[in-house]
């Protein structure tokens, strides 16, 4: 089926993932740049979204070095703990 041939495509990808439950923004505001997208190099400090929760905006970093693959959500959207945010090809 489909999803054998998805998995193997993202094999070896490094997901970040949302440390807590909140409301995933690509851009640190509307009329900004969106932090990272396909094809954006990212290292270890890069912020690669805020997650917002109650009011309190937290950077996410990539923790990672590489090339993001894919961006998995959406700005605005509803994350969980946990939830892939970016696919990362590792260096």
């Amino acid at each position: 089926g489909e999803g054998a041939a998805e998995a193997s495509e993202d094999e070896g990808l490094h997901a970040i993932k949302s440390p807590m439950v909140g409301t995933f923004y690509s851009a640190p505001d509307p009329e900004s740049p969106v932090y990272v997208k396909r094809g954006s190099e990212v290292d270890g400090e890069t912020v690669v979204c805020i997650v917002e929760a109650m009011k309190v905006f937290s950077e996410i970093k990539a923790e990672c070095v590489g090339t993001v693959e894919k961006v998995m959500v959406n700005n605005g959207d509803a994350v969980e703990y946990g939830q892939t945010l970016f696919l990362v090809r590792p260096k």
